[in-house]
């Protein structure tokens, strides 16, 4: 059944945006567009949330993003966080053990989720927005674009109706089969891993020793994933072995057998469903095909050993989408829609390549290669500075743009997005700094205000970071956590200009002129709808 929001977005059936697919790169996307003010109409085939859950844990920089759209807090209380990271042996014995380690974006490092209830969070959220209209049970049968915008034909699943809409642009987040994909021809390059593996939803009836700790089973006879899940969930992974027969393995006898291993008796779960899918690492050859963005899975596609497949998505999304806004309002020529794939896809592979280290740890079947294994991580383990670089979970690399909206002079700073700690503001109010940023271009100077001159633009506000311990000040932010001026001053930065984002376009150390802004940039002097003022 449609959900179609009251014609109040655009009774012409023209758009600013289009958003196909209502996962969760499309969900927030629709959250972002929404807060920004934008007439969006999104497209989805499926009358309701997708069952199983697929992704089972996020990490700070994309709870920071769902703060941008006022739902990281409502969001975390569904969330389980800072749990331990176990990969053992056979026997059941540990030889890397780790606890993810913060990096400065305000949220904990890692959170493990229950996707059906975290989709439903998000699209709660997208309710917000009477400029945001949902058509829920249709399908976008194809994209036609000229020098103007983007034509999409529509089809209801449920009945014969077929319409004809108009954006401005569109992004694709329909999945890693995406049909937009397939109609601009775009190469979806890479491999499909020949194992394939059964994943297990359950609901946990009474608790066991471990029940809240993700264990890698790295077992060659048959590895596995043991992880725990919200809201009274737990996840089970294993792979089909040679003569497996597939229908049998995900009937619920089966599953038992499965999990019995690790010592779960049937009084211990309720098993809800279980799954047969494969790993795939896939690259769209191109994101964007002049007003049409691929993004998430639709864009690429990676294995899950460290949980980053929906990240991917969100992060996509969170680019793309204040850069949209900005082009449409004229802010910036349309040229910078090209930084997307420039900044993301570099980013994605890096993600990707450690996805694949990790799963070949966990996945070795090769019983001497596992003995080598166990052995020399357990020995290196006893030496302090392997054993701290292995305590500190951080297999995902940090999110820094070498290339793309920047300025062309590069610093130790530039490309990097600022830490997020708490600041004190001008009414002596504790908040996190992306709320007190607000979501546009901003330059921040060091302790002392600096002459910016190509900067003195309206539109284009200045704050000052002051040290801890200062008097709030109107045009200040105090650095409470003593986070932002050491960061500032280890990449040899008084002053920074920092994107919508927070990612750092430009920055310059004391007595040196800050870069100017990028060409034709003309920032709006009426202030963006946020998520917060959207409620």
């Amino acid at each position: 059944m449609s959900e179609i929001r009251a014609g109040t977005a655009a009774p012409d059936g023209s758009y600013d945006v289009a958003v196909i697919g209502y996962g969760p790169t499309g969900v927030t996307a629709a959250n972002l567009l929404g807060a920004a003010g934008l007439k969006v109409v999104v497209l989805e085939r499926d009358s309701e949330i997708f069952s199983r859950a697929r992704a089972i844990s996020t990490d700070e920089e994309v709870v920071r993003i769902w703060q941008r759209a006022g739902l990281a807090e409502r969001l975390k209380q569904d969330m389980l966080t800072e749990r331990p990271v176990d990969f053992v042996d056979a026997s059941g014995r540990s030889f890397i053990s780790a606890r993810p380690t913060p990096r400065g974006h305000g949220h904990p490092p890692q959170m493990f989720i229950y996707q059906p209830a975290l989709e439903q969070v998000l699209r709660d959220g997208v309710r917000r927005y009477p400029n945001v209209e949902i058509l829920l049970g249709h399908e976008c049968l194809r994209v036609r674009q000229d020098a103007d915008g983007v034509e999409l034909t529509v089809a209801g699943t449920t009945d014969d109706t077929v319409r004809r809409l108009r954006a401005s642009y569109v992004i694709a987040a329909d999945g890693g089969s995406s049909l937009t994909r397939a109609q601009l021809n775009i190469g979806y390059e890479g491999r499909t891993y020949e194992d394939r593996w059964v994943v297990i939803d359950t609901r946990m009836l009474k608790p066991w020793p471990d029940h809240d700790k993700l264990r890698f089973h790295c077992d060659p006879a048959r590895p596995a994933v043991d992880c725990p899940t919200p809201l009274g969930h737990h996840r089970y992974e294993f792979p089909l072995l040679p003569g497996d027969d597939e229908k049998q393995l995900t009937t619920e006898d089966a599953v038992h057998q499965l999990v019995s291993r690790y010592g779960i008796g049937r009084d211990s779960i309720e098993v809800l469903r279980a799954t047969v899918y494969s790993h795939h690492v896939r690259f769209a050859t191109r994101f964007r095909v002049g007003r049409i963005f691929l993004a998430g899975d639709a864009a690429h596609a990676m294995p899950p050993w460290i949980g980053q497949g929906m990240a991917a998505g969100v992060r996509d999304v969170a680019n793309l989408c204040w850069k949209l806004d900005a082009v449409l309002r004229g802010e910036l020529p349309e040229s910078v829609l090209d930084s997307y794939e420039t900044e993301r896809k570099p980013h994605v592979r890096e993600v990707t390549k450690r996805a694949v280290l990790v799963g070949r740890v966990i996945t070795e079947r090769r019983p001497p290669v596992t003995r080598v294994r166990n052995t020399v991580l357990r020995t290196l383990g006893r030496f302090p500075r392997f054993s701290a670089r292995m305590q500190d979970a951080n297999w995902i690399p940090v999110a820094r743009y070498d290339a793309g909206l920047q300025a062309p002079s590069r610093t130790k700073a530039t490309g990097h997005q600022v830490p997020q700690p708490w600041v004190t503001d001008a009414d002596g109010e504790r908040v996190r700094l992306d709320d007190a940023l607000g979501g546009r271009w901003l330059v921040l100077h060091a302790r002392a205000a600096a002459p910016t001159p190509a900067w003195d633009l309206p539109g284009v506000p200045a704050l000052t970071i002051t040290p801890v311990g200062s008097e709030p000040a109107e045009g200040a932010l105090v650095d409470s956590d003593d986070v932002l001026l050491p960061w500032m001053a280890g990449r040899g930065a008084t002053t920074l200009a920092l994107r919508p984002d927070a990612y750092v376009y430009a920055s310059a150390p004391a007595g040196v002129p800050l870069p100017p802004p990028p060409p034709g940039f003309a920032p709006s002097l009426v202030r963006r709808p946020t998520a917060a003022t959207a409620q």
